[in-house]
């Protein structure tokens, strides 16, 4: 049977692996990214690695999946903000011209959600919309079994869809979108502001530095009754479930996959989102759109990028 290799890549770290076509991961690997070490150095430690896990199988293709902005066709990388240095390099060429097999290149939140379309949560359904939950939020959205790419593989960004006109200032420019208001980063800051303004939490005995609180602290102080926690966290699954309201009132897809750290803060996420879905969305038969939590886990990236190279230019 032939084999796909999927590498994901990140500012932090890249994950390779090996896998066949039902998505079934044979074996996989991860080293740290090390960005300052610039584009050449890190494409040689990835093609190294990923020699590695041909071993004399028959690899039918590549896929790579990486933060935008990408071109998707050309399979050129754009200058990331997380990549310094990658500045318009031409990564599936030069991969390509190594192991003379096709080459894919993704978005990352788009090939998570092929993952969970093609091997996850969403494998029985066609038309699904994948969002991820951490330290920003990503996704991607797949409409009669294609992914959406949009003009200049913009399509998608879920996490930018305008919640409060005059929120909090967006890493994107905007004020008040669904990921300043609802993402790990968004949640800790409004938290750390509100702690400067005077109020309290038990969380401020947990740290020696209010810069190191993060949303699973929040999220695990809330659980314990902290006023100033649960108010927070609240705030941000009512913001996420206006954010994913909008998203089924405008698409009414057959399935919102819900992925990422987050998911697996809260326990009450998921009740909470479904419920003011239900309140808000009246136009949709949202008891048909079930909201569920993502299947892969860890191994998404890696898998999403498997997804890409499986479906190349039919995705």
């Amino acid at each position: 049977m032939d084999k796909i290799i999927g590498i994901d890549i990140g500012g932090t770290k890249i994950a390779i692996g090996r896998a066949d076509v039902s998505g079934n991961l044979e074996e996989s690997l991860r080293f740290p990214t090390n960005v300052t070490r610039g584009y050449k150095m890190i494409l040689e430690e990835i093609i190294e690695n990923t020699k590695g896990l041909f071993k004399n199988q028959p690899i039918r293709a590549i896929g790579i999946g990486c933060g935008g902005p990408l071109d998707s066709k050309e399979g050129r990388i754009l200058s990331p903000p997380n990549l310094p240095g990658w500045d318009d390099v031409p990564i599936v060429k030069d991969i390509r011209d190594i192991f003379n097999v096709p080459v894919y290149l993704e978005n990352d939140a788009n090939a998570a959600a092929l993952g969970e379309f093609h091997f996850g949560a969403g494998r029985n359904v066609s038309n699904m919309v994948y969002l991820t939950l951490s330290t920003g939020i990503g996704g991607g959205v797949i409409i009669n079994n294609r992914l959406v790419h949009g003009v200049r593989d913009s399509g998608g960004e879920v996490g930018h869809q305008t919640i409060l006109p005059d929120g909090p200032i967006c890493n994107c420019g905007n004020k008040g979108c669904l990921e300043a208001l609802s993402s790990g980063t968004g949640i800790a800051k409004r938290f750390r502001e509100r702690l400067i303004s005077g109020r309290d939490s038990i969380v401020k005995t947990w740290v020696r530095d209010i810069s190191n609180i993060d949303a699973k602290m929040i999220a695990d102080a809330a659980k314990l009754g902290d006023t100033l926690a649960k108010e927070v966290w609240d705030e941000a699954i009512y913001y996420l479930g206006i954010g994913i309201s909008n998203i089924i009132t405008i698409l009414s897809p057959e399935m919102i996959v819900l992925g990422g750290s987050l998911t697996k803060y809260g326990d009450d996420l998921f009740v909470k989102v479904k419920e003011i879905v239900k309140e808000r969305v009246k136009l949709v038969p949202v008891e048909e759109i079930p909201i569920v939590q993502a299947e892969l886990g860890d191994n998404v990236g890696i898998l999403g990028a498997v997804a890409v190279g499986l479906l190349g230019d039919e995705r």
